[in-house]
């Protein structure tokens, strides 16, 4: 929880002529999540970047699906970066920083990410087909292009090796959940300061 006793929570509302989505965060959650996004597999991946954030979400997506999976994905991540943005405020009193290796199965992927306010993403992550079930892998990298960029985070994610497109996918969601989880905690030491020499994120 932060220091002033506020829940940290953030809502957005995003209409387009493609999609129409409902987004609201609490960082100081339990991993809580309903999501409604048409995707399947979006669905779980969302869910499990909920579960392992400890961020509750909600997430209402409407999409033009007839046309395919890309607007309805990327208009979801803007959706909930801008979100994320407005439950950290001036990011006082955070983490920051974190990093992870994360393990699944045959599958190794690692996420850091700096919740720094200059947004950016590194992607070194290749699937092997392109698609799981009917859900196109490059889209993938376009979810955490839109999250990265609209939350204001660098985000560096990299599968380290990994032979199953699902597992690759998931530690890929799991790894960021678990990175942007530490950094968003509030650090007690930090006694509610701006974690930069500049004073501002």
């Amino acid at each position: 929880m932060a220091d002033d006793g506020l829940k940290r929570t953030g809502s957005v509302s995003r209409k387009t002529n493609e999609t129409s989505v409902s987004v609201t965060v609490n960082i100081d959650g339990t991993g809580t999540s309903k999501i409604s996004t048409g995707v399947g597999f979006f669905d779980h991946m969302l869910e499990q970047l909920s579960r392992h954030s400890l961020i509750d979400m909600e997430i209402d997506t409407k999409g033009d699906l007839h046309v395919d999976d890309h607007h309805a994905v990327e208009d979801t991540g803007i959706a909930i970066g801008l979100a994320l943005s407005k439950a950290l405020g001036d990011r006082r009193g955070i983490t920051r920083y974190a990093s992870l290796d994360l393990a699944m199965d045959e599958t190794m992927t690692r996420a850091a990410i700096d919740v720094s306010g200059r947004p950016f993403l590194v992607w070194n992550v290749a699937f092997s087909a392109p698609k799981i079930g009917t859900f196109d892998t490059e889209l993938v990298r376009e979810f955490f292009q839109a999250l990265a960029m609209n939350a204001g985070i660098t985000l560096h994610i990299q599968n380290i090796y990994g032979a199953n497109n699902h597992h690759i996918s998931e530690t890929c969601f799991k790894a960021v959940a678990r990175v942007l989880r530490t950094a968003t905690e509030i650090d007690p030491r930090q006694a509610g300061r701006i974690p930069s020499t500049k004073g501002s994120l």
